[in-house]
């Protein structure tokens, strides 16, 4: 083997030390490099290695009611959590937290398991549970704090409010529609902690502090909310009504006082209800109106020219028109009567010749878009559905009948909001406003509240054709079909409602019953709309069922709000011998109440062909001249209702219990207070005529 010359070997030795010596550098500069001039990276990087963030939640803003009372807050509480990769011993882990959280070891397993990041436990934890364990030091086991959604009034306002996730995000109602102001910035807590995941004692710490929500002002009133809601429950459930709704609104302004749907929810616990108890039926349904429409055929034909309020018309019981025929509700017609009075009886025929023939669709349907119907009136809040009306030259033959329909409420769909907002615009002189749920937005730091303006749409009809058409309407509660709506003192106006429901594009034995009334009439304060679907008793009248609702509601609300009766309106001195109080003939035979009506010095007056008594005008106990007339309006009992029945006995049963026991009877609930039955009148055991009113008295149990 050639031995290597000293020159080669010290070559060789000079690359070695080269290459160590370049090693070295490279080594050293990558150290400065790391140790100087990444320094503040990586002691970051090493930080966040130790630092473990705990989420902290914002509290979601406040929804008051227009008198700042809070109907939805949020409290603080405490949730928790795992790192699952933080865990050395899952049984073990799993066994202290649900000895400690009172939960299945199963269920807590399970989760420690998953394959996330972050793992909720339990969202919501007493302040005891948290304390213990952050007290118990569980690798891996995080408290954090959270907000929890409450609703002090519970069910109250519930439609109009919705409800919140698990997450604390807006899901319904206006929780959903503001969302994004409610919610707030959420903050988070940074805890140094060990290798094995354990709090460092005197470790680094560092807070970012969450940012509350805006806080929301409606404009529900809440007193009126809750009288809304309480009458609207003892109606639904009085009438076996599928659902029942109503609405109220400042005409002046648009906002809306009210909005109630039954049967309800309670949106502390909202999966303890269908969802369909959660549906805002005010505002996404859409139903066909019946003869509350006819205020809008009115109006419209009032500002066109084409009728005044004296012109005579001859009702036959139906009218021919556009090749088809029109029936009167009343099945021998109204004979010879004014258009004031065809509103005042609501009569089918009239109106049907204003829509197809005098108004046609050519000056008809931009009425129906000024007052908004076929579209979304713009309020704020989620899902509003926007009806359906026809078009003018939608259908090649048959248009005339077609818009004879609409003029008395038929072959339309409009929601309860659209309904009401068009009797909100006649009574604001003519000019619509625009709905309005939220009156202001609350600064969560300087607690200032923007308030935002009530907002003109359109004029849609004059003052003049507004002001003559509200004397028609209070004329509809003197001596029409809206009598039971009227209350003392006050100038009440109204229009009845009774539609046919249609499904799969038939119409069915089912009815919608409503009244859309406005008070005072000469100074309009208050509209509003009660709506029953699908309600049991026959006749299934608006007049009948809907407006002693309505009167109900409004003869709370309008003291409330500082409406106060004329004293001209308290009735006159009942001492007076000239005058006799009405007495009570509904549900009697035709031939009785006539007895009886003239035995008071009255005389009787017969609409229809019926053999009982559905209605009479004036109302029953009003105080009246002698001699004054008193409208009969007959029904027809059906079959299966005639003759008398054993009225049953209802004590100690609650509403709904009540309701069906008198029903099955053929019996009507007449319903008043809350609890249990305790008092009824007639009696149990008593034989009464089908279709009587029973008054029931309810109060607490015991």
């Amino acid at each position: 083997m050639p031995r290597l010359s000293h020159v080669v070997i010290r070559q060789r030795i000079v690359l070695v030390f080269a290459v160590a010596l370049a090693a070295a550098f490279l080594l050293t500069s990558r150290l400065a490099y790391v140790q100087v001039l990444q320094n503040q990276r990586y002691t970051q990087l090493a930080l966040e290695q130790r630092l473990r963030g705990v989420p902290a939640d914002p509290l979601r803003g406040t929804v008051y009611d227009r008198n700042g009372i809070e109907l939805a807050v949020s409290v603080s509480s405490d949730a928790v959590y795992v790192r699952p990769a933080e865990i050395r011993d899952r049984s073990a882990t799993a066994a202290q937290l649900a000895q400690l959280l009172g939960m299945p070891y199963d269920d807590v397993l399970e989760r420690l398991g998953q394959r996330q990041a972050e793992v909720w436990i339990r969202r919501r934890v007493s302040e005891e549970e948290a304390r213990q364990v952050r007290a118990a030091e569980l690798p891996g086991v995080y408290v954090a704090q959270r907000t929890a959604r409450v609703y002090p009034h519970g069910s109250l306002a519930a439609h109009v409010l919705g409800l919140v996730g698990i997450d604390n995000q807006g899901l319904e109602g206006i929780e959903l529609q503001y969302d994004q102001l409610l919610r707030g910035v959420p903050g988070r807590e940074l805890v140094e902690r060990d290798a094995r995941g354990q709090r460092i004692p005197e470790g680094l710490a560092d807070f970012v502090p969450p940012r509350d929500g805006y806080g929301i002002v409606l404009t529900i009133d809440a007193a009126i909310q809750a009288i809304a809601e309480r009458e609207l429950e003892r109606a639904c459930i009085a009438t076996l009504s599928e659902f029942c709704m109503t609405m109220w609104m400042n005409p002046r302004t648009g906002e809306i006082l009210a909005m109630a749907v039954y049967p309800t929810f309670d949106p502390n616990a909202p999966g303890d209800y269908p969802a369909a108890a959660r549906r805002n039926r005010v505002v996404t349904d859409q139903f066909e109106p019946g003869s509350i429409f006819k205020i809008v055929t009115a109006v419209a034909s009032l500002e066109e020219g084409v009728v005044s309020p004296e012109e005579q018309f001859y009702d036959a019981g139906f009218i021919e028109i556009g090749g088809g025929r029109v029936h009167c509700w009343r099945g021998g017609g109204h004979g010879s009567l004014t258009f004031a009075r065809a509103v005042e009886v609501s009569c089918n025929p009239v109106f049907a010749e204003l829509g197809g023939l005098r108004l046609g669709p050519e000056r008809f349907y931009p009425y129906l878009k000024a007052f908004g119907f076929g579209e979304r009136l713009g309020l704020d809040y989620p899902g509003e559905a926007a009806g359906l009306i026809p078009v003018p030259g939608q259908v090649p033959h048959g248009e005339i009948l077609r818009w004879a329909n609409v003029g008395f409420g038929q072959g339309v769909a409009i929601t309860p909001l659209q309904m009401l907002s068009a009797l909100a615009t006649i009574a604001n002189d003519g000019v619509r406003m625009r709905p309005q749920l939220v009156a202001g937005i609350v600064d969560p730091a300087t607690g200032e509240i923007q308030h935002i303006r009530p907002q003109p749409v359109q004029r849609v009809i004059s003052d003049g054709t507004a002001r003559a058409f509200l004397a028609m309407m209070r004329a509809t509660v003197v001596n029409g079909s809206g009598s039971n709506a009227d209350i003392p003192g006050y100038l009440v106006g109204g229009k009845t409602g009774t539609a046919q429901i249609a499904e799969g594009g038939v119409y069915t034995e089912k009815r919608l019953a409503s009244f859309l009334g406005v008070a005072p009439v000469d100074d309009p304060r208050l509209v509003g709309l009660v709506m029953l679907f699908d309600l049991k008793p026959r006749p299934a009248y608006g007049g009948v069922h809907a407006a002693p609702v309505w009167r109900a509601i409004a003869e709370q609300a309008l003291p409330y709000l500082g409406v106060q009766p004329r004293a001209e309106g308290q009735g006159p001195d009942p001492s007076d011998p000239a005058r006799v109080r009405v007495p009570n003939v509904q549900n009697l035979p035709v031939t009785e109440a006539e007895a009886i009506l003239r035995a008071a010095g009255l005389r009787p007056v017969l609409e229809g062909l019926g053999t009982y008594v559905l209605d009479q005008t004036p109302v029953p106990g009003a105080l009246v001249e002698r001699g004054t007339q008193v409208l009969l309006e007959s029904w027809e009992v059906p079959e299966h209702w005639q003759g008398e029945t054993t009225v049953p006995s209802v004590l100690g049963y609650s509403p709904q219990e009540v309701a069906e026991r008198l029903a099955a009877a053929g019996l009507v609930l007449e319903m008043h207070g809350n609890g249990v039955a305790q008092l009824q009148v007639p009696a149990a055991g008593e034989r009464a005529l089908r279709g009587t009113r029973v008054r029931v008295e309810f109060g607490p149990a015991g």
